[in-house]
């Protein structure tokens, strides 16, 4: 079993989620910032969401503020952000770290199991991994491809049903 499934977060309202509610979807995990050249990109990993939710894909944002002060809001704002400006439907969890020691575990997991061209640590803002429905990861991508792009590939995980 995928390592992603025995871990959990907490949503942005405080609730504890096993990732294992996940088991059997298409997921794109984000770490996200509210005040990013990258922010805009909540609208397309929304419309993602709203495409294929029904086919058995979810986006998982985490709020970081590791890159540039970004993200300087607590999670209540952040939430009232995200449901505001961008009427987010997929889940949003607390922020978090995703790179140094206190780095969430699945950020751990995400980066050392899928480096990118400069090795393992996240570099920036919606950095954004794609995992298959048994919770491997398929693809890493830069926080510059847009979730538009990711359409092939979502389409084509949510087909494979091995």
């Amino acid at each position: 079993m995928s390592p992603f499934y025995a871990m959990q977060g907490r949503s942005i309202s405080g609730e504890i989620i096993p990732f294992s509610q996940f088991q059997g979807q298409v997921v794109l995990i984000v770490n996200t910032a509210s005040a990013c050249g990258f922010t805009p990109q909540y609208a397309g990993l929304n419309d993602l969401y709203r495409d294929y939710a029904s086919r058995g894909f979810t986006v998982l944002a985490f709020p970081c503020d590791q890159f540039g002060h970004q993200e300087p809001a607590d999670n209540s704002d952040i939430l009232q952000f995200c449901t505001q400006r961008f009427d987010v439907q997929f889940p949003l969890f607390e922020k978090i770290d995703v790179n140094g020691p206190l780095a969430h575990p699945l950020y751990q997991w995400l980066s050392k199991s899928r480096p990118g061209l400069l090795g393992p640590k996240i570099r920036w803002n919606f950095t954004k991994f794609l995992l298959d429905r048994k919770g491997k990861i398929i693809g890493r991508y830069a926080s510059s491809k847009k979730p538009e792009k990711l359409r092939q590939v979502i389409e084509k995980a949510l087909r494979d049903r091995h």
